[in-house]
């Protein structure tokens, strides 16, 4: 299976030497990864036909299916690094495509209904699950293409001289792109994927000219069963972008429209209250416009002698304010006076103390400090008694102001209440 033979010698050397010369030349990973790219067009070419000869939904029991699966399976493997861990050295293939769930967020679905099969307990197991999911989405191709394209990620899964590192991989995820043909339902939950043992059956591909020749044609029918299918897949395609739109747009003028039906009813109301509030207003316009007249009307037969007690009463006002101003003078006169006997009092205390203090230095002078002292104290008291006249003054203008106050207050408010009332509405 590693080995191709050349269909000439070389030039100028029998074929022995020839075969020895191309063997030598020939890369042995460069043969795997050509015998692999020639097992997937035989094994996806063998399944599409087989698929459309079939007319049915495909499911997991289905030879040329299983041989897929097999055959892509042996072109991932090919290249993996070896990586080590506590358990020892193995190649994981879940690794790489677990990585397409970063390029492509639509396939981390299929990588999340993975990690959750309960049945999974391996990196094989869960990387033939997402096989078998992405194939059934018919996005297998789409998924790989992202893969192949970013050689930087695969550079830490893969050797330099691997197939999905090579042109090998691009054309592989090529094929795969008329997989989207055929409709699989595969039962991942229930199928053991982590012991399965992949071993590809040459039987299936090995052929006679007759059925080369029934092939040839069924080539024909499938190619032009596969062009028919993929016109109406992008004809349908472009129908479903077409009705996404026209729905999107459709459901935007609906929900404008219930907007604009709800701006208008309640634009209708607003119009409702406002008619009614300015029909309230009217009335009330008209109502306060008859009473200002009436008030008017009664004013005006009133005005001569409101005016003279208005006169009256601001006379009166000005002589109050006039007794206001003069207590308050009063009063602040007062209010210095007592300060400075205040200040006095503090002085005859400051001299009481020191007095004192020397009293008891020197027992000589004790007869005259205690007369003077008794001065001082009686003359303490007058001006104690002296402050206190003077707060009962206060007092008693205090009181005098507030009784000139209340006889202003009762004049004012007994017999012409009414006609300030009015003089006050016809002033405004």
């Amino acid at each position: 299976f590693n080995l191709i033979l050349p269909r000439d010698p070389l030039p100028g050397k029998p074929a022995t030497q020839g075969l020895s010369s191309y063997v030598t030349l020939r890369d042995p990973m460069s043969m795997e990864r050509t015998n692999l790219l020639n097992m997937a067009k035989l094994s996806i070419k063998g399944l599409i036909e087989s698929a459309l000869s079939f007319g049915r939904t495909l499911d997991s029991d289905y030879p040329p299916l299983q041989q897929f699966f097999v055959v892509m399976e042996h072109c991932l493997k090919h290249g993996l690094k070896v990586k080590k861990s506590f358990l020892g050295y193995s190649k994981s293939l879940w690794g790489p495509l677990e990585m397409v769930e970063k390029l492509c967020p639509e396939a981390g679905e299929i990588a999340a209904s993975v990690r959750d099969l309960p049945g999974l307990k391996t990196p094989l197991g869960r990387a033939r699950a997402w096989l078998r999911l992405a194939l059934m989405q018919k996005r297998l191709a789409d998924y790989l293409r992202l893969l192949i394209t970013r050689k930087d990620l695969l550079s830490n899964f893969y050797d330099n001289s691997a197939v999905m590192v090579e042109e090998e991989g691009a054309v592989i995820v090529g094929l795969l792109v008329g997989l989207n043909v055929i409709d699989a339902n595969l039962c991942v939950k229930g199928e053991d994927l982590d012991t399965q043992v992949g071993v590809i059956d040459f039987s299936m591909y090995l052929k006679n000219d007759i059925d080369d020749y029934r092939s040839g044609e069924r080539n024909g029918q499938v190619a032009a069963i596969l062009d028919q299918k993929n016109y109406v897949e992008e004809l349908n395609r472009q129908l479903n972008s077409s009705v996404h739109g026209l729905q999107g747009r459709v459901d935007n003028l609906e929900k404008s429209n219930s907007k604009l039906i709800e701006e208008l009813a309640i634009a209708k109301n607003n119009i409702i209250k406002l008619q009614e509030e300015n029909h309230q207003l009217r009335n009330e316009n008209t109502v306060i416009l008859i009473k200002a007249q009436q008030q008017l009307e009664v004013c005006l037969l009133q005005c001569p002698d409101v005016e003279n007690e208005l006169v009256v009463q601001v006379s009166m006002k000005q002589e109050m304010d006039l007794a206001m101003k003069l207590l308050e003078k009063d009063i602040h006169e007062k209010q210095d006076t007592l300060i400075g006997l205040r200040h006095q009092l503090d002085e005859v205390k400051a001299i009481n103390v020191e007095m004192y203090t020397k009293m008891q230095t020197s027992d000589d002078g004790m007869k005259q400090k205690n007369d003077m002292i008794t001065r001082l104290e009686e003359k303490t008291n007058q001006i104690t008694a002296t402050m206190k006249q003077l707060e009962q003054s206060d007092k008693d203008l205090l009181s005098q102001t507030r009784t000139l106050a209340m006889s202003f207050v009762k004049c004012a408010s007994t017999d012409t209440e009414n006609q300030y009332k009015l003089v006050k509405d016809i002033s405004f």
